[in-house]
């Protein structure tokens, strides 16, 4: 048998008695893949990487070291968030890593968004391999890989481990979640007691906040992003959208308008709001939003956010766009 398909008997969990019966059994398997053995992982508070945090802390508790990499292309709070979670409630081994500056300044006047991406990933590997090596006798190395990444990846994630680390760290892979899809991956994040704000957090490209600051990033356009995403995000729940769209946030690109502010004129950014539905992401609908609350939502980024003089409402359905703008 393929060791790498999931089994044909095995039934979507779809309610928490079988997400219940699902965690026990992991944690079973996990006691006995890992033992008395020591075992990393790459916690980004996405909810594949929450999930596997979760249930290796039930499973070996101190024997889980997290790694939490703090690049500067989180969204506002996140990074508190991990750490709250994680380290004060659930009391795990929890390593948080600053390493803002060092990304920042790696991608300082890079604009092609291929490239960027590339800096990101490989900083984040460098980054990552630097913390492993600090610590003694890790075996294993868990990723919250799923079945669709097996699937997309033609098995390729669920044989190497995803992040390339070095063949002489000699990790054995530790993937406890690579049999669900996402809807169930949720439904176990909530019967392991994760905050809704974790289990149903919006999709969220691996380049973060630097792929939605287009162009080359700079520290005060990438902090135009991240609060005005904040409002949109705040805004919507207010509004009893949140759970209801797909994937909504903001964009603010590398160019510049004439406005007015305080009767003196101003060339500031538009920030650009995206909110979309999709069932495969394959392709993507708009989502019409009260014009009501568009106003809210436009009045507040405005007064609030520094360097912004416009809000548009991108209205492309995807395709021909696609649903990021990087």
């Amino acid at each position: 048998m393929d060791s790498n398909k999931r089994p044909e008997s095995m039934a979507r969990i779809t309610s928490q008695p079988m997400a219940e019966r699902f965690i026990e059994d992991t944690v079973a398997e996990l006691k006995k893949q890992i033992g008395d053995g020591k075992v990393i992982l790459a916690l980004s508070g996405g909810v594949d990487s929450s999930v596997v945090a979760a249930l290796l802390i039930k499973a070996v508790g101190k024997q889980l070291t997290c790694i939490h990499v703090n690049h500067g292309l989180l969204r506002k709070g996140e990074p508190e968030q991990v750490v709250a979670v994680f380290r004060d409630q659930m009391n795990a081994n929890l390593v948080y890593v600053d390493a803002v500056d060092r990304f920042l300044d790696k991608l300082v006047d890079v604009s092609d968004p291929e490239q960027k991406r590339k800096i990101i990933g490989a900083e984040f590997i460098r980054v990552f391999e630097e913390e492993a090596r600090k610590l003694e006798g890790v075996k294993f190395l868990a990723q919250g890989t799923i079945y669709p990444d097996i699937i997309e990846s033609k098995g390729v994630k669920a044989h190497h481990n995803v992040g390339g680390l070095p063949e002489d760290l000699g990790f054995e892979l530790c993937e406890p979640v690579k049999f669900l899809y996402k809807d169930e991956i949720r439904v176990v994040g909530k019967a392991l007691g994760l905050p809704d704000s974790m289990v149903y957090r919006q999709p969220f490209p691996g380049p973060g906040l630097g792929v939605r600051c287009t162009g080359a990033i700079t520290r005060d356009r990438l902090e135009a992003v991240r609060e005005s995403d904040a409002i949109l995000r705040e805004e919507f729940a207010k509004a009893g959208l949140e759970g209801k769209v797909w994937q909504y946030f903001t964009v603010v690109p590398d160019y510049r308008s004439t406005g007015v502010r305080e009767g003196i004129r101003s060339w500031d950014w538009p920030v650009i709001i995206r909110a979309v539905n999709t069932k495969d992401a394959m392709t993507a609908t708009i989502e019409e939003i009260p014009y009501s609350l568009l106003k809210v939502i436009t009045d507040r980024i405005l007064a609030e956010v520094k360097g912004v003089n416009r809000v548009l409402y991108d209205l492309s359905p995807k395709p021909c766009a696609t649903i990021e703008w990087e």
